[in-house]
């Protein structure tokens, strides 16, 4: 990792995109800081209680309990996100989208645009009611500056990280979110100090968290890595006075096609009946929520097991289609030895994806779900150690292969040249 990333300063390019990307996250950790104006901060620290605004203060590296400008973080667009692909299944227009090419895709990502704002503003409007003891004039100009704030943060996050995807390294959102992330890593490990000086945190459930940080790092390290190979054969083909064909190659499909994307998706789903229960804490709704949704509960780990496998799958059917691989391979005389071109041929590489998605959704469950399994056996929090390290150690092996990747091609255009 070091030797690639020494290797990436020396290119000019590449070294210009890794900059810019450094840049734009400073940007973004001094929006962190920048506080929402007319908000009683004293007021604001005791309202956020609870493990639910726990996670959400780590995915957005510390904006949220600060409520700074992009205290909404990048949830409401990884919401639009998902809805607008769940509608592309459903909805004929955005499927023939879908299917239309760069220009397609284009239109999809305003239509994602347009959510964001709307799922931003009506998040922003229920936050703001929430707080409404936190705000220091209750006038409805006050109302509509916290509303405009909030939503105007989410936004320029949405820029950045397409800004960051387009002329920087990785995928800007995800990106983004590993650095709120990494943010809290200093101020987690001088809390642990704090708990061992304390007493309140002992030796063993730290060396438990330590293991279950390595499993988690292992377990995503070699999920990312594994693959399925199909093995391809193509026919030979005589052309004038030359041969063709005839040589043996391989379809990789890996254990994980979806990469972090079911975590995220899932725990953003999770988050909606928490967060409007939060605007009536007194309802017989919000009680019912927070013990059903509670992150020990039984509940709760279910329907986040099941979230990731939905995910897992939806995201690997939206991106593999073993038709158009089937369709491919026949076109340019290919073929899996034992199954004839055509529909056989692409129902053994469904089999295959089916099952190989399965693997990979089941290993993500397990790991996300082992920090709440352990922190309702030992009554320590692990959450850090679960869905975060999850999402860090995910973005990071995307991001160095990207990295990777882009130094391959140099050397290759270096050599044509």
């Amino acid at each position: 990792m070091f030797e690639t990333l020494r290797n990436a300063f020396k290119v000019g390019d590449i070294k210009e995109k890794m900059i810019f990307t450094m840049l734009m996250l400073l940007v973004y950790r001094v929006g962190s800081a920048v506080p929402v104006p007319g908000i009683d901060k004293a007021v604001l620290e005791t309202m956020f209680q609870g493990d639910f605004f726990g996670f959400l203060n780590i995915m957005s590296g510390g904006s949220f309990m600060n409520f700074t400008v992009f205290a909404l973080g990048i949830m409401p667009y990884i919401n639009a996100s998902i809805i607008i692909q769940l509608l592309t299944v459903v909805i004929p227009y955005l499927e023939r989208l879908a299917k239309e090419g760069a220009e397609g895709r284009k239109k999809i990502v305003q239509f994602t645009r347009y959510g964001t704002v709307i799922l931003g503003t009506l998040q922003g409007i229920g936050m703001t009611v929430y707080l409404k003891p936190a705000l220091k004039s209750q006038s409805l100009l006050s109302y509509i500056v916290v509303v405009v704030t909030l939503t105007a943060g989410t936004a320029f996050l949405m820029w950045l990280g397409e800004m960051i995807t387009e002329r920087g390294i990785g995928n800007g959102i995800s990106i983004i979110i590993f650095a709120g992330i990494v943010s809290r890593l200093p101020s987690g490990i001088v809390s642990t100090i704090s708990y061992l000086r304390a007493g309140e945190l002992s030796w063993f459930a730290l060396v438990g968290f330590i293991v279950v940080a390595a499993v988690v790092i292992v377990g995503v390290i070699a999920i990312h890595e594994g693959e399925r190979r199909i093995p391809v054969q193509y026919a030979k083909r005589v052309v004038g006075r030359k041969i063709y064909g005839g040589q043996s190659t391989h379809i990789p499909l890996k254990v994980n096609q979806a990469g972090v994307i079911p975590i995220i998706f899932a725990m953003s789903i999770l988050m909606f009946p928490t967060t409007i229960a939060s605007w009536f804490p007194s309802s017989g709704f919000a009680q019912w929520v927070s013990r059903v949704f509670d992150f020990t509960s039984i509940w709760y780990m279910l329907v986040y097991g099941l979230l990731i496998f939905f995910f897992t799958y939806f995201y690997t059917a939206m991106s593999f289609n073993p038709a158009d691989v089937a369709e491919n391979l026949k076109k340019h005389g290919g073929f899996i030895p034992g199954y004839r071109p055509g529909r056989p041929t692409s129902d053994f590489i469904e089999k295959v994806v089916s099952r190989v998605t399965f693997s990979g959704a089941l290993f993500l469950a397990l790991i996300a779900l082992m920090p709440n399994m352990l922190w309702a056996f030992t009554g320590v929090n692990f959450q850090f150690g679960g869905t975060s390290l999850l999402i860090m150690v995910g973005v990071a092996l995307d991001t160095m292969k990207q990295l990777e990747s882009q130094l391959l091609m140099r050397h290759y255009k270096g050599f044509m040249g």
